[in-house]
């Protein structure tokens, strides 16, 4: 019996201690989720105020609602975590109340019969009439052990009142924040059935205009194939550019060993000599275009790399995704479709891209004067930072997480800042949201 209650008293404490800690992590997670709806809203006024096209203002309530939806379920597994608390609550509340009923029902029969023997004269009489010493002993010992009895039933009733009353009273707390979360869980459903009323309205209003839609999707797909293509040949040539300096490391620690190799006899060859068999012998030498030979350093950096899959920092301070990585059909005509190397970040007007990781820059490009890229080398995986308006680093620099890399730019047609954010490894271009932290 002792086990069967330490055990159940041992999963109710773990029960307990489980539930709290899942309180403050859906708390914490309830708190970030207000933070970026209210930084979507921000961005959402921003750019109504501007006027500019409906599609961004569709793409950004999109992401709202998104939200909103994400902060209902998290209230609603809030309910039900302390529907769960208060149910388990309530059954503690019910045992104290069996027990302390028992006990002073116990308590009070033992008050009458010690009433009715209370007379020290019956006492004293049921010890002399004992018959031998050690039965009087015994039955003096009775009595006391009797006394410490009655006392410790009081003592342990006073608790077990003490301890109901802080049940009720944590019960009586819950009540009140489960009624306020239903309440503020009412108040987001109906702010997201206008949401979604107001998506509706804008959706019919895209649908009007959607000749022009299919012709910005091919011209922007056009413009990608472009740019691809020549971020492609930039990671080919760095990928054969760091290639071509471990070869000539190689050669030249072949020839010079070669040369220490040679008798004593033999006339030594000029560094003049030796720099350029090792160049005719580096020209002759294939690299790679496709995977870079790592040296030790750049393994390490590579394997620190790989190790943060899903922890990388986002590339921008604040923002959402507003376009995917690989075939992503249009958000309203689900026939067009898209295919993106990366992933695109919408954020704030004025916003920094940033580093997700330390490297090296391997590439500043300029697409054109209002769009201008960064790519960044960590080992055999490169990083690279889209529609930059201006740019703070030069190719050559080593620049630590979190660095920033220039300005974002601002679309002076539709009002939209974005940032078009790219991962691979070696030419193999990978989903970049996959690899990002869930903030």
């Amino acid at each position: 019996m002792p086990k069967y209650f330490l055990s159940l008293l041992f999963v109710c404490l773990t029960s307990t201690m489980w539930s709290q800690s899942q309180q403050e992590k859906l708390e914490q997670r309830k708190a970030q989720i207000q933070k970026e709806i209210r930084e979507n809203e921000k961005m959402l006024q921003n750019v109504k105020s501007k006027e500019k096209s409906a599609l961004n203002v569709f793409l950004i309530q999109k992401n709202k609602i998104r939200l909103k939806e994400t902060l209902i379920n998290t209230t609603e597994k809030q309910t039900r975590l302390l529907s769960n608390d208060m149910y388990i609550n309530q059954v503690k509340i019910n045992k104290l109340n069996k027990e302390l009923k028992a006990l002073k029902e116990d308590y009070a029969k033992k008050i009458v019969n010690s009433y009715k023997s209370r007379s020290e004269q019956s006492r004293a009489m049921f010890i002399l009439s004992s018959e031998n010493f050690l039965q009087a002993y015994k039955r003096a010992q009775y009595l006391k052990q009797y006394t410490s009895f009655r006392k410790s039933q009081g003592e342990e009733i006073n608790v077990k009142s003490t301890e109901l009353v802080t049940y009720n009273e944590k019960l009586k707390v819950q009540k009140i924040a489960k009624q306020k979360l239903i309440v503020e869980n009412q108040k987001e459903k109906q702010t997201l059935v206008k949401e979604k009323i107001e998506q509706e309205k804008l959706v019919n209003s895209i649908k009007k205009d959607k000749n022009r839609i299919v012709s910005d999707i091919r011209k922007k797909q056009r413009e990608f194939k472009t740019i691809d293509a020549q971020i492609n040949r930039l990671i080919r040539e760095a990928i054969a550019e760091a290639n071509r300096k471990a070869a000539l490391e190689r050669a030249k620690a072949a020839a010079l060993a070669a040369e220490k190799a040679k008798s004593s006899s033999s006339t030594p060859k000029t560094t003049k000599e030796i720099n350029k068999e090792i160049k005719e012998t580096v020209s002759r030498t294939s690299v790679s275009s496709s995977r870079i030979e790592l040296t030790p350093e750049d393994r390490v950096l590579a394997d620190n790399f790989r190790a943060n899959r899903g922890n990388l920092p986002w590339p921008v301070e604040k923002g959402f995704i507003s376009l995917g990585f690989g075939n992503q059909p249009h958000p309203v005509y689900n026939t067009l479709v898209v295919h993106n190397s990366g992933v695109e970040i919408t954020t704030n007007e004025g916003a920094n891209a940033r580093a997700v990781f330390g490297g090296v820059v391997s590439k500043v490009m300029l697409f054109s004067p209002v769009n201008k890229a960064v790519m960044i080398q960590h080992g055999d995986y490169f990083t690279v930072y889209q529609f930059l308006s201006s740019v703070s680093v030069s190719q050559g620099d080593k620049v630590s997480i979190k660095q920033s890399l220039g300005r974002i730019r601002t679309n002076g047609d539709t009002g939209k800042t974005v940032l078009k954010f790219v991962i691979s490894q070696n030419t193999t271009y990978i989903d970049p949201q996959i690899w990002l932290s869930n903030r």
